[in-house]
């Protein structure tokens, strides 16, 4: 009878592994899938992306386990987990050393989240002047803002004026009874051209700015594309909340792939290369950021080390701030300050020009 019983587990235990190990494996080839397949007409391939740096670990740790069983699934989780060495270098870079000099052409890219989600100990207004005061110490050559805000009755001119001195200004922004919202550019070097992509439906956008380096032009797009303007805390307190936290997610991401490819027009069409920067609210394993890094280089994964997660609220899980560049351009160093002034991290990076395609 106790053999029976012992039998009876063993199965079981067996059963509930190889079930286990189904499921896993089958996220993980839906979470690759999610790169090619167009969420415009799937959009439930982008929640399978999103899920992967959950799935991945859990999947290496459950091939251990297979190995030191000796089960016939370890086979089946290797194979899944393969396709993973060329992925998870988008979230995490082991290098061992630093550069011990930084690149001449230093960027930033920042959601500065309206200066309304950072350290709650500090008001609005306060909040915009330390961040500012930030930015200005790093001593950047661009710098490239999305959610920018200020109240209705201030000058958007004279405010970054007086912040950023030295710094030619560009912005587009929507103005409302709540204030000025949008995009905003700040160049140490020549503008010699600009415009912006506004997105149907949205007040999200692209700011397009020409750039006059020391012996070339580049353009700079300052992207924010559709927002999932989602709340976590609403999920347990408000009624109905999933219900609309599942048709904002769904209208988000049906939406980005269009606002990509008006941004990928605009990069096909213009007569110099081009750097995609900003908030792209989708991670590594999506549609989205393999349609942009066509042509260009992910400076995390060039020139990173550890961590790339930017979304504060969820990290490590979540990046989905980028700055994309051109082949003429070399990534020299990469950072992710973690400095509480949004909810997000700002990204910065310095590179050099090669010389290859310059126009």
């Amino acid at each position: 009878m106790a053999t029976t019983e012992k039998k009876k587990r063993h199965w079981l235990s067996r059963l509930s592994f190889g079930t286990v190990s189904l499921v896993l494996s089958a996220l993980m080839v839906l979470a690759y899938l999610s790169v090619v397949v167009n969420p415009a007409k799937a959009w439930i391939f982008t929640l399978f992306g999103l899920l992967y740096p959950l799935v991945m670990p859990l999947t290496i740790g459950l091939l251990v386990w297979a190995v030191l069983r000796r089960s016939r699934m370890r086979g089946l989780l290797l194979a899944v987990l393969l396709p993973s060495f060329f992925f998870a270098g988008r979230y995490l870079q082991l290098r061992r050393h630093a550069p011990e000099s930084e690149g001449p052409l230093k960027v930033i890219s920042y959601n500065v989240g309206l200066f309304a989600h950072g350290d709650e100990n500090l008001s609005r207004n306060t909040r915009a002047d330390s961040l500012c005061r930030w930015l200005l110490r790093q001593n950047a050559d661009l710098i490239c803002l999305q959610e920018f805000h200020l109240p209705a009755q201030m000058s958007m001119d004279r405010w970054l004026a007086a912040r950023f001195p030295g710094y030619k200004v560009e912005y587009y922004v929507h103005t409302g009874k709540s204030g000025h919202s949008g995009n905003v550019t700040l160049s140490r070097y020549p503008v010699v051209g600009k415009g912006k992509i506004d997105f149907e439906k949205s007040s999200n956008l692209a700011l397009w700015t020409d750039i006059r380096l020391d012996s070339s032009t580049v353009r700079v797009y300052n992207c924010h594309f559709q927002s999932y303007n989602i709340s976590l805390s609403n999920l347990v307190k408000k009624d109905g909340a999933v219900e609309e936290t599942e048709r904002k997610m769904r209208r988000s991401i049906i939406e980005r792939p269009k606002q990509v490819a008006e941004v990928l027009h605009g990069v096909d069409n213009a007569p110099v290369r081009s750097l995609v920067v900003g908030d792209f609210n989708d991670n590594p394993l999506s549609y989205t950021y393999y349609r942009l890094l066509r042509g260009r280089k992910d400076s995390f994964v060039k020139a990173g080390k550890g961590f790339g997660a930017t979304y504060r609220t969820l990290w490590p899980l979540l990046r989905i701030d980028y700055i994309l560049y051109p082949p003429d351009l070399e990534a020299i160093t990469y950072q992710v300050p973690h400095v509480k002034y949004s909810d997000h991290y700002p990204i910065i990076a310095t590179y050099h020009e090669t010389g290859r395609n310059t126009p």
